[in-house]
């Protein structure tokens, strides 16, 4: 398994890669049950993520302010779950 940062990083920039927002409403807790770890490994995460400047995070609120250096931060296994969800639920454009 990946450390619990490089986990939560995926899994945002998954989440956004869904919506035309950089902004979610999720709570800590639901986020550490969908990643299958503890909810203080994710508020630590999240905390570190803040304080270094690459989101906002507050009642269950997350804005990703700085997404470059979040994808920087992310596991490999991002840019392959991407692909696949790509090609197999392409985005509908209007």
């Amino acid at each position: 398994h990946h450390a619990v940062e490089r986990q939560l990083c995926r899994w945002l920039l998954l989440s956004l890669d869904r919506l035309s927002s950089n902004e979610l409403t999720m709570t800590q807790e639901l986020i550490a049950n969908m990643l299958g770890v503890r909810r203080e490994g994710v508020t630590e995460a999240a905390g570190k993520l803040q304080t270094e400047g690459l989101l906002h995070y507050s009642r269950g609120r997350i804005t990703v302010l700085d997404r470059p250096k979040l994808e920087a931060r992310v596991c490999e296994c991002y840019a392959v779950v991407k692909r696949e969800y790509d090609r197999l639920l392409p985005r509908l454009t209007a």
